[in-house]
Formats: structure tokens, sequence, C-alpha cells
């Protein structure tokens, strides 16, 4: 296993966060991701959180304020990076919401991108090596989290993936991109035009065909700008309903889209994984 580079480590509720970078052979670039090890010994839980756009692996360790009660459960925290960065790809510049810091977690098939944009096989495949091979972890319970395009992340990962994740929620997700503007981009970028490719990466579309996923806890600001035009819980509610996919859709009035709103829910998030991956 490659080196790891630690670039930053800070006592924290008793445990350390820490920030590192390695060598990715899925990606073909240096990556980067936080780690908060709680101060319980021996290999522990690890919830992945995943961010959304323009964010980064600092983006939800510093703002969610989840170490607190990841110290309480005994839960490592993971915050994965959202895209391969310095890719050399001019226009991954050129959009806030495309290209670098906007991975999808997904791994893209049309050029320029096809060759660094493999988040989905970056997280699923080499960063849990690399932290069973620097980390306590306790990989066979492991859950997954995240806001807005993490949100969708975390979704259609576990879909995709049935089995690999005990515990699955999500702040403000992407329900449905194939159905909105972030989601069309995106895809459209990434995938190309075959739509059959793109219900591949939906987290709807997926439960619509038969995929399932453990019971699903997601919140959702209704004072959130992109509710309308880019989120769309209901139908991520109307799907879950008639597949008999458990989910537990909690709606809060005058809450928006940013950590303010993540603060105040995060430590059931924290609860509903540590049910699941502590028992």
């Amino acid at each position: 296993m490659a080196d790891l580079k630690t670039l930053e480590a800070h006592r924290c509720f008793g445990g350390v966060q820490g920030f590192y970078e390695h060598a990715s052979s899925e990606i073909g670039l240096p990556m980067r991701f936080g780690v908060f090890v709680p101060p319980q010994p021996g290999p522990r839980p690890v919830l992945l959180c995943l961010a959304g756009l323009t964010c980064n692996e600092q983006t939800f360790a510093i703002k969610a304020g989840a170490q607190q009660y990841a110290a309480q459960h005994g839960l490592i925290l993971v915050t994965p990076d959202t895209s391969p960065r310095g890719t050399g790809v001019a226009e991954a510049d050129a959009h806030w919401d495309f290209g670098h810091g906007a991975g999808f977690y997904l791994d893209a098939t049309q050029a320029p991108y096809a060759t660094h944009w493999r988040m989905q096989s970056w997280l699923m495949h080499e960063l849990p090596a690399v932290l069973a091979a620097h980390f306590a972890v306790a990989a066979e319970r492991t859950g997954v989290c995240g806001h807005s395009m993490g949100g969708h992340g975390a979704l259609t990962l576990a879909l995709r993936h049935p089995g690999r994740f005990l515990s699955v929620s999500a702040f403000a997700p992407i329900c449905a991109p194939s159905e909105v503007p972030w989601g069309h981009k995106a895809f459209g970028g990434y995938l190309g035009d075959d739509r059959s490719a793109w219900r591949a990466h939906d987290a709807v579309a997926l439960i619509e065909g038969g995929a399932r996923l453990p019971p699903l806890l997601v919140d959702q600001g209704e004072a959130d700008n992109f509710l309308a035009e880019q989120l769309r819980p209901e139908r991520l509610e109307q799907a879950c309903a008639a597949a008999g996919q458990a989910l537990t859709l909690r709606r809060h009035a005058g809450y928006d889209h940013g950590y303010f709103f993540i603060q105040s829910v995060v430590a059931d998030h924290m609860a509903h994984h540590a049910a699941a991956l502590t028992a």
C-alpha cells in the first residue's frame, strides 16, 4: 500500500481529526480525504460522509459539527474530496456545478473526463483499502451519508452496491438527477447522451428498477432554494412508497440548503448510523 501523507491533524472531542493525501491509481492523481478517529480503542465502524457541489474533503468535517456525536457513538468519519483535482482539463473549471468540485460520485465514460473522474471506483474499491491499511476500521460495518450532490452519491452508491453499507442517510439530496438541470449537465458531460446510462446513477430510477437499501433517513429544509428545481424529494418519497422501501423523510419549515441546517439535524443522523453500525 502506497504511503499516506498527513496534511493536518488536530485533537478533537477526545479523538483526532486528520486530513490526508494518497496517490490514487484509480483517479491517476493525488486524492485527499479527511478522517475523524474517535477516542474509543480498537477497530471502529466507518461512516462515509459525502459533500456537495463546490466542496472538498474539509467541508463536512469543518462545518457539520458531526465529530462530537461520532465520538459519543464511536464512529470513524471519512470525508472524501468531491472530485479529482489538478486534472489539466481546461473546461473543468468553467462551471461551479460541473468538473472540479462536482464529481457526482460516478465513473465518467466520456472524454476528456473518463481518465480522471472515477469517483465511484475510488470510493468503493481503492479508498477502503487505504483506510484498512492505515486506520483501525471495522470495514464490514460501514455506513454512508451525504449532502446535496453527496446525498445523491450516498443513495446511488448504496443502491448500486447492495450489502456494502449497513446504514444510509442524506441531507437535502438530489433525488432524481435524470429529471433536473444539475443532473442533465453532469450526466450529459460525464456519461453522454444515452439516458439509460443516466438512470443507472439515479436514485429514483434505481428504486423503481428494483434496487433496495437499508432503512433510509432523509432531512429536507422547506426554505431550500434548490428544493423544487433540483432536489425533488417528493419523487424519492413516491418511489419508496411504491417499492416498499423504508424511508423516513422529514421536512423542516424555515431551513435552507446550507450547513446550519445540517448542524441542526446531524445528531439524529449520527444516531441513525450508530444504531445500525454498533449494534
